[in-house]
This record gives structure tokens, sequence and C-alpha cells, in this order.
């Protein structure tokens, strides 16, 4: 299918179109772009790379070591291996992806190459899939969590998810969000687009990659994100919120039969400690992806709103980063804060470093033990 917008030779703020939004057709981004162009070379622009361009940095150191130490614990240690901290290593998995491998040619394509994509059509296409994978595998598993809390004490005295059961549940999150992140490969592309006024009096061709959905595919591009957006945000939001209000209810304001001991005083603080932490991860991911899902409404539903916006470049990087830091949120709250990862890592290189030491002394003591060669010699030499 020849693309409509090679056809067109200026395009104006094309950001609004870019591989991490849910891109529209060439109508929209004309209609959008109209009378702004591109200066990468002003004030905002600069102020929007350096802070992606921060975020990024933080997201990749963050996540990628923060989850890597988790998951090498959680191999490390069987004690740690339940329900809870595998569904809580599914997420990491999918922070993981976002750090080591979407971060990286995000920061390329973002802050270094200014708007410019290098690396070929599959890639384009790999990337924006990926990263969109992960944020419906993110999404998902934070559901599975909050339903898993709820089940455990809300209803305690019923069996709890096997492991098994949590290997299925996760399965079916990689496989729905698969499938529902096809549609971002298939219509993603790199696309040349015209001359862009980069600095005063410089102009500079650059390649995009893009999710193009043509205007005979308007209606099935507004339908799909609606659909997303119901069922990847609305829905995920209203269940969680529910889930902890009502184990919020079961352990603030009911009243527990028998005798209080200290025991079950400090199993219920425990309690209410990780549910605070859920409560954080849940306004935290609303704080963090509702800007995002908020511009794509008035972008593809109300777009003459973006017209008047001075610098609606610059407000998609602040929303984009905003929304790409809750990978770095749910590392801090699940892994550095909850699972006491740091603990256990120390264990790991206290164990390493007294093994080091202990050779080194053992090495130490068969060298002293045995007589230096000249007097070894001596002594076997007749007087």
């Amino acid at each position: 299918m020849e693309d409509p917008c090679a056809r067109q030779s200026d395009y104006y703020d094309l950001l609004l179109a870019n591989s991490s939004s849910w891109n529209q057709s060439c109508d929209y981004v004309n209609l959008l772009g109209a009378g702004q162009r591109i200066e990468t070379g002003d004030r905002a622009y600069f102020t929007a790379r350096v802070f992606i361009g921060v975020a990024l940095v933080c997201i990749m150191l963050v996540c990628g070591v923060g989850n890597v130490l988790f998951i090498f614990t959680l191999v490390r240690y069987r004690k740690l291996r339940k329900v809870t901290n595998l569904l809580i290593a599914n997420l990491a998995v999918s922070d993981l992806i976002v750090a080591v491998v979407c971060c990286p040619f995000e920061m390329d394509y973002y802050v270094i190459r200014e708007l410019s994509w290098s690396y070929g059509q599959l890639l384009c296409s790999a990337v924006n899939y990926l990263r969109t994978v992960s944020l419906y595998v993110s999404t998902n598993a934070l559901l599975a969590i909050a339903v898993d809390r709820y089940l455990v004490i809300v209803y305690p005295l019923k069996p709890r998810m096997t492991l098994q059961t949590a290997c299925c549940v996760l399965a079916g999150v990689w496989l729905f969000s698969l499938l529902v992140a096809l549609p971002s490969a298939y219509f993603t592309t790199q696309t040349m687009f015209g001359s862009f006024q980069e600095a005063p009096g410089v102009t500079n061709h650059k390649i995009y990659c893009v999710q193009i959905w043509t205007a005979d595919k308007a209606l099935l591009y507004k339908s799909y994100f609606l659909f997303l957006f119901a069922v990847e945000f609305l829905l995920p939001v209203g269940a969680m919120s529910c889930c902890y209000i009502r184990i919020c209810r079961e352990l603030w304001f009911k009243d527990l039969p028998g005798v209080q001991t200290e025991q079950l005083r400090g199993r219920l603080r425990a309690r209410r400690k990780t549910v605070l932490v859920l409560v954080g991860v849940l306004v935290t991911y609303v704080l963090c992806w509702a800007p995002y899902y908020g511009y794509s409404l008035v972008r593809d539903f109300f777009p003459s709103v973006l017209l008047k916006v001075t610098h609606s470049v610059s407000v998609f990087y602040v929303v984009e980063c905003i929304a790409m830091s809750n990978s770095l949120i749910n590392t801090i709250f699940f892994i550095l804060v909850k699972n006491n990862t740091g603990k256990y890592v120390k264990k790991i290189l206290l164990q390493r470093w007294k093994s080091s030491q202990e050779t080194d002394r053992i090495t130490l003591e068969c060298h002293s033990s045995l007589p230096p060669c000249s007097e070894s010699a001596a002594a076997q030499t007749p007087r």
C-alpha cells in the first residue's frame, strides 16, 4: 500500500505522530501541525531533550540493575519463590525489557539524533512492539497482584493461588498482551519526510519511526484506541481500586475475632504495610499514565485544542517521559522497598567476600607451612 504521507512535502509538529503514540492518519497529522514547524534548536525543545534524556538514563540504571538483582535473588533463594514474588518477577521482566531494549533506542532517537531513526524498518517495528507489549504486561501484572492480595486477605480460608495457576495466569497475560499489541507493529513504519527547520537557517531531512493509520482507517484507529483505553487503563484501574478499597476495609475497619496476640498484630502490620505499597503503586500508575492517555484522547478526538498550545512538542516529551517513568517507580516500590532485594544482595556479596577471604587464608597457610627453597636445600646438604 502506498504511503500517502510520502507525497506531502512539509509536515509540522510531527512528534504528535511519533512511534510511542497511537498515531493517526495523515489527515490528523496535517491538521495538528498547521502553523508550527519543528524547531529543534529552540529553548523549549532543548529543555525537553535534556528532561527525557535524564529520565531515560535513570530508567536504564534503576530498572536495569534493580530488576536484574531481583531476578537473580529469586533464582538464588528458593524461599523467595512464592506466588506474589512470581507475579512481581513477571512485572520485573516487562520493566527490564523497557530498560534494556527500548530505552537505548529511545535515547538515540529522541536525544542524540533529534528525532531521526537509523536502524531500519525491522527494528522500528520491533522496538515499538516490545514497548507496547511491556506496557500491557505491566498493567495486567499489577491487576493480577491486586486480585491475588484480595483473595488472600478478604477470603483467607479459601485455598491460595498455586504456582501452577500463577504460571497459567502469567502465560495468559503475555499471550493477551502480545495479541493486543500486534497492530502497533503492523502499522509502524519508517518514513522520510520533507525538510524541517533544525535551527534558524538550517534544514534537514529526517527518517521518522512512526505508526501511520491512513485516512480510510481512521474509524478503525479510533475504535482500537478506545478499546485499549478501556481494556488496558479504565477497567484495570477500576478493578484494582475496588480490590484495594475492600482490602483496606478488611485490614483497618474490621475487628478481628479472638485474642490479639503479638504474632497476629505483627502479621496485621506486615499486611498493612504491603497494602500501602500496593496502593502507592496504583496511585503512581494512574498519575503516570493518565496524562498520556488524556493527551492521546485530546489529540485524536479534539485536535483543535492542541492548536492553542505553543510548544505541543515539548508537552508530548514531558507526557511520554512521565509515562515511561512508571517502570522506574514500579522497580523502587516492589523490588527495593517491598522485597528487601538489597538485603539479599548484601548477603550474597558478604558470602562471596567471606569465601574469598577463607580461600586466601588457606592458601597463605599452605605456603607458610612449607620451608623456603634455600633452607630446604641446605637441610638436605650433608655436613
